[in-house]
């Protein structure tokens, strides 16, 4: 550790720069859902990185009105305000020419005072983030400013270790995202299989061709068109619906006693839910790779349990009957727009009771299309779980890894 040495950030040429907070700051007829420049939002830059799915723009003549906050490649990210210490990095790969942080969040510009990387891979570690929760203040809305930010330090070795720190963890944070876009594109297959069968109906007949367009008998029904054979009915004909219900909050623990308990929907990832809480005293269970519904604010979010676990009340667990789990998945994700309007409808935050989820109105196939599809959907599904539990055990290794490298106890 002898040739480690710790700083300040505000002692190092590192540049903090805040957005344009000024009278031409975009206001909400100034974005769009196109357009020539990205503004960011708090869910653009979220604790696994980069999130581009609800994104939105601002035009080339306002963003050149504005002065401060516009990235450079190889810049980072920092949030600073609400969800303090999110980090993210502008690297090559990110396919936006333009991108401009909103009021909350900082640039952070590295004037090759040490190794960008490990910049990068710092401030996402414990040994930044646990001094930003010492001095972040505003108990309604935590933040962090600059004049604060540039107290706190980082230690750095020699340029050639940093670079092999950094390398390391790197490795692993590609790995990660690889995993992750495989996924994406494996949930892309199956949802478009879904549609093909059981919203277009050109599952394959008997001699294999399209039902529809190769001339399937059609029938009225109240939810328009359907095959024929096929009729409508309501979820719970096909499920088994169990409503969460609150463990006495004295039983809960982050140590592992117990059973694994979700309260709602705050712990929902791509799939599955992250494991945060244990209760000692469960109440209402959800059984392996049964679907998990958000029936409270915001009523409809969906996740799978990996592992039998308990629930609260602003869960549902909801379990094929006939143990086709796969196909009530895409179902209930085919469901989102009529649970849409559950969302504060008459109060002030959406819900959804258990009499309203088992009458929903489907139409249900046939049980060999149903099983059919399950079949092959069900690979599909059991690839994103072991590439799911691969994130898992990559990432609880890059977090023991990466404050024990960082901190020089583990040489490299």
């Amino acid at each position: 550790m002898s040739e480690w040495k710790t700083y300040k950030l505000g002692d190092l040429p590192i540049q903090f720069i805040d957005g344009d907070r000024g009278k031409n700051y975009p206001k909400g007829e100034d974005f769009s859902e196109v357009g020539h420049c990205l503004f960011l939002n708090a869910g653009n830059v979220t604790k696994n990185g980069w999130n581009f799915s609800e994104s939105v723009y601002i035009s080339q003549e306002k963003d050149n009105l504005l002065r401060n906050g516009k990235l450079e490649r190889g810049d980072i990210v920092l949030t600073t305000r609400g969800t303090v210490g999110n980090v993210v990095l502008y690297s090559d790969d990110i396919p936006y020419k333009h991108i401009r942080i909103n009021s909350g969040m900082v640039i952070i510009r590295n004037n090759n005072t040490c190794y960008n990387p490990y910049l990068y891979q710092y401030l996402r570690s414990y040994l930044f983030l646990g001094q930003v929760q010492q001095f972040q203040s505003g108990s309604a809305q935590p933040q962090i400013p600059i004049s604060t930010l540039k107290k706190l330090t980082i230690s750095l070795p020699p340029l050639a270790e940093q670079k092999r720190i950094a390398d390391i963890l790197s490795a692993i944070d590609d790995k990660i995202e690889l995993n992750r876009r495989i996924n994406a594109n494996l949930e892309q297959q199956a949802q478009a299989l879904y549609k093909s069968w059981f919203v277009d109906f050109e599952f394959p007949n008997e001699e294999g061709k399209p039902y529809k367009s190769s001339g399937g008998k059609m029938q009225e029904s109240e939810l328009g068109l359907i095959p024929n054979y096929w009729h409508v009915g309501k979820l719970s004909d096909i499920a088994d619906i169990t409503m969460g219900q609150s463990p006495v909050g004295t039983s809960y623990n982050d140590c592992g006693y117990g059973v694994v308990f979700y309260q709602g929907r705050t712990e929902f990832g791509f799939r599955f839910p992250s494991i945060k809480l244990f209760t000692t005293a469960p109440t209402r269970y959800a059984e392996p790779m049964s679907i998990l519904l958000s029936v409270r604010a915001p009523v409809g979010d969906i996740n799978i349990a990996a592992q039998k676990c308990c629930i609260g009340r602003g869960l549902a667990s909801i379990k094929s009957k006939n143990n086709h789990n796969s196909f009530m998945y895409y179902c209930l994700n085919a469901l989102k727009i009529q649970l849409e309007q559950y969302n504060g409808e008459g109060t002030v935050f959406g819900s959804i009771n258990k009499k309203e989820l088992e009458s929903l109105k489907i139409s249900i196939p046939n049980n060999l299309i149903i099983a059919n599809f399950n079949s092959i959907i069900n690979r599909i599904d059991t690839q994103v779980l072991n590439l799911s539990n691969e994130i898992n055990n990559l990432s609880t290794l890059r977090d023991t890894l990466l404050p024990k490298l960082m901190s020089g106890e583990i040489k490299v």
